[in-house]
């Protein structure tokens, strides 16, 4: 009986204690040996810490990557819109030579997709891509009831600073059997674009490069001093022709979804390394 009274009377003066503590939970976990819940968290930060260092350094480099990317806007410039507009505007900056101010562009011999249809489904997927690889991205439009000049366009993509610009068109030609990507940049001793030729053709080669690497049948990287869109331009500017739409196979291969998003990754990787290379 006395060794019980003993057990009963301990019993009691812990409880005692436990009371009159001012954390009692935390004194209990300490009396009975039990971890605090501090030291839980600490082996829970441990823990994710150790979770994050074995992460692959691929991995890792590919989230610093996206990171990095962040920085950069680049303005995609669907080509052409739903009905053209015959109205002049000065083919640059004080030129007395005008053009019209946006034409909607050819049609598909095969599929009788408009162009400028076409040009923004593409567009869009290269939009989706280049975000996905970190990079803001701002488009001159995202519908096809829009009034938007050549110069306009380019004038947006200076007034938004933007650090690239990639206009996405397609080809035609009477000669139905020719086939092939082209990329045009700005001319290099252009009255207006020499400031922008340097870069503009390094961006191009990339992108030339990356089409090449994928399969993709590429004519070469052209220059030209005729186009408002980049004679208005301050920003580096590439146009990438798709293909023909006058060739039976080539146009329906760039409506193709799957083909469509070989060319316009192919395209991203390009805009990619170049951005590697500031």
């Amino acid at each position: 009986m006395k060794k019980y009274r003993v057990i009963i009377m301990a019993i009691i003066a812990m409880g005692i204690i436990l009371i009159g503590t001012s954390d009692p939970l935390n004194s209990l976990y300490k009396a009975t040996g039990l971890i605090s819940k501090g030291i839980d968290n600490d082996k829970d930060k441990n823990r994710e810490q150790k979770v994050e260092d074995k992460k692959p350094t691929s991995e890792k480099d590919d989230e610093n990557s996206i990171k990095d990317n962040s920085k950069y806007l680049i303005c995609i410039d669907p080509g052409h819109q739903e009905k053209g507009d015959p109205n002049l505007e000065p083919v640059g900056p004080g030129s007395g030579y005008q053009k019209a101010r946006v034409s909607s562009g050819t049609e598909g011999v095969a599929t009788k997709k408009p162009e400028y249809v076409l040009n923004l489904e593409a567009s869009t997927v290269l939009k989706h891509i280049l975000e996905g690889k970190g990079y803001n991205i701002i488009m001159t439009r995202e519908s096809h009831d829009v009034n938007i000049s050549n110069s306009e366009r380019a004038i947006f993509a200076n007034d938004k600073n933007a650090n690239l610009v990639v206009r996405i068109h397609a080809d035609s030609i009477d000669n139905s059997s020719k086939t092939g990507a082209s990329i045009l940049i700005p001319e290099e001793g252009g009255r207006y674009t020499s400031s922008i030729y340097e870069e503009s053709n390094k961006c191009a080669e990339l992108i030339r490069s990356s089409m090449k690497n994928s399969g993709i049948q590429i004519n070469g990287v052209f220059q030209r001093g005729d186009l408002t869109g980049f004679n208005w331009s301050k920003v580096p500017a590439v146009l990438v022709e798709m293909g023909f739409m006058s060739n039976y196979n080539e146009d329906q291969m760039m409506s193709n979804p799957d083909y469509q998003r070989k060319l316009m990754q192919s395209i991203a990787d390009g805009v990619d390394e170049y951005f590697k290379t500031k």
